[in-house]
């Protein structure tokens, strides 16, 4: 049996509303207990994002809906041609902050475009690596011939899990963060880092003659659940014993006065595994490929933080897979962390650059710390 080739023929990318800089952060997101936040300054200095954007009002009013980020996004690949939502035959979204548990993230997407046809959707789960496994998902489609036109997306809308309302009121301990940075990386780090926004890509077996085809080579994905933990959660609240209880365990009153719904992190868990794991599921991608890291034109990793960016560095080295910072591409500082849209607005970035020619090889990195699962893929420049 032959396969399709798969092509990226097109992105595009949607922000709500302005960039919000460091110094709006908290007009937006609220204070707590009416207080300035006194870790704010450490946090955003190891982070290194200067702006970010909310889909609130400074009075903390929401203004759009995952879904509708996702569907302007969508139609934004399309030039806004309604007539050309209708030759899509399958459409694959991917979040971690849907706007409710059912239905799914990808159904309330197509039902913003009534233009399309009744297709295929379908809405992986996960965090980081949902947008990932969203982009394999539609390009198995593809490379199978069971689809001709797909789109793929990446989205979030973390800013109303974000806002002092629904935040639980933790002290943080200034000389601790002086000391040590990963102890920013629990509820409050995730205030100062996370971001709203959407990105597509335009997916098919055909060449674009008339413009830049990214041909997707390959795409691979590692989960170390099996001896792993969770790290990373939301709606529900670890246990001694590493164990989670769900937020259906809990009373009303206990989700909201226990803060159950907020997104945390074991930092303990974070910084020793976050960075070896990702190099060992790398390692194994590229050998599995037989590509060379020396190969590799443009490197996309996605960064929760500019502090893994040295230690992501050094485990590149140490695995002989180096990498040169002139081969990163980056775009956290501008954008922030949009979990599962990050990689999609960095390919988008820099498929409108003007930089990339043919030949170019470009090598994506999503961890998703949550249980330590970790999406690569190799795209060429066609």
């Amino acid at each position: 049996m032959s396969f399709n080739e798969v092509y990226i023929t097109n992105t595009a990318s949607y922000f709500p509303n302005s960039p919000v800089s460091n110094d709006e952060m908290e007009e937006y997101l609220g204070y707590i207990n009416g207080q300035p936040s006194k870790s704010k300054r450490i946090v955003l200095r190891n982070n290194g994002i200067t702006n970010r954007y909310y889909a609130l009002t400074k009075d903390r009013k929401i203004t759009h809906t995952n879904a509708q980020i996702t569907a302007e996004a969508v139609k934004a690949l399309l030039g806004n041609d309604a007539a050309k939502l209708k030759n899509i035959d399958l459409l694959s979204c991917g979040t971690s902050s849907p706007d409710q548990v059912m239905p799914s993230h990808g159904v309330m997407v197509h039902g913003l475009l009534p233009e399309m046809n009744p297709i295929e959707v379908v809405s992986p789960a996960g965090v980081c690596c949902a947008g990932m496994h969203a982009l394999k998902y539609a390009y198995l489609a593809i490379k199978t011939g069971d689809a001709s036109l797909a789109v793929a997306t990446g989205s979030e809308r973390f800013s109303a899990l974000l806002v002092s309302d629904v935040f639980e009121d933790e002290a943080k301990k200034l000389k601790e963060l002086e000391e040590n940075p990963y102890i920013g990386f629990e509820k409050e780090f995730l205030r100062w880092m996370l971001s709203d926004g959407a990105a597509a890509f335009l997916m098919t077996n055909k060449k674009n003659e008339n413009g830049l085809n990214l041909r997707v080579e390959w795409l691979e994905g590692f989960s170390f659940a099996n001896e792993m933990e969770a790290c990373m959660y939301s709606a529900s609240e670890k246990q001694k014993d590493g164990s989670l209880k769900g937020y259906m365990e809990y009373t009303p009153d206990e989700i909201m006065n226990r803060s159950i719904l907020s997104i945390k992190q074991d930092v303990k868990l974070l910084s020793e595994h976050i960075v070896p794991l990702g190099g060992v599921g790398l390692k194994a991608a590229l050998d599995k490929h037989g590509v060379k890291s020396d190969e590799v034109d443009y490197f996309l990793p996605h960064m929760s933080s500019h502090f893994f960016k040295d230690k992501i560095f050094q485990r590149l080295i140490e695995n002989g897979n180096g990498i040169p910072y002139d081969k990163w591409f980056v775009n956290l500082s501008t954008v922030g962390n949009v979990g599962a849209a990050s990689v999609y607005l960095m390919v988008d970035e820099l498929y409108h650059s003007g930089k990339l020619k043919p030949g170019d090889k470009i090598l994506l990195l999503v961890p998703e710390s949550a249980r330590f699962s970790y999406m690569y893929s190799l795209l060429t420049v066609c």
